[in-house]
């Protein structure tokens, strides 16, 4: 295996568990959505928190934000029966919503097999989309005090 595959492995590996972490954290901090059969994070709420840092980030979160703005990942839809790659972006009330929507849309591209088959599809661009999404949830995840708190397992349940 080619140690660029590998090192695509390992970042979709990690983006896998921190964002089963923060879907974790949300959850156990309030930002939940859902009935008595079925609870989810609620990424929107979430997003919500950080509309200023979202407006004025730092120079590092800046390149995160514009690269995920710039190639937002495609959402797979059905049409005609055939499935294909829609360009068009989630709806949004702000910047922040707009980009926790493009980080969602990698998870489901990732974890429901629609960038991956076994072999990566465009694989310098799922690094890239990866790599900044993670840098994104990171970043957000420091700069709220309870989800940081349950990121470090301390939290009431």
């Amino acid at each position: 295996m080619k140690q660029s595959t590998l090192e695509l492995d390992s970042l979709g590996y990690d983006f896998f568990r921190e964002f089963a972490r923060y879907e974790y954290c949300l959850k156990v901090t309030g930002f939940r959505k859902g009935t008595n059969t079925r609870v989810q994070a609620d990424w929107s709420k979430y997003a919500g928190e950080f509309v200023s840092l979202i407006e004025n980030p730092n120079e590092d979160l800046n390149e995160s934000i514009s690269y995920l703005i710039n190639n937002p990942p495609k959402k797979q839809v059905l049409e005609d029966g055939l499935l294909c790659w829609s360009n068009v972006l989630p709806s949004h009330r702000n910047k922040s919503e707009l980009i926790f929507s493009l980080i969602c849309r990698i998870r489901n591209n990732l974890f429901h097999g629609g960038k991956f088959n076994g072999e990566w599809f465009s694989p310098q661009r799922s690094k890239e989309l990866i790599k900044h999404a993670l840098i994104i949830l990171r970043t957000c995840g420091k700069n709220h005090p309870t989800v940081l708190n349950a990121y470090n397992g301390q939290h009431d349940e």
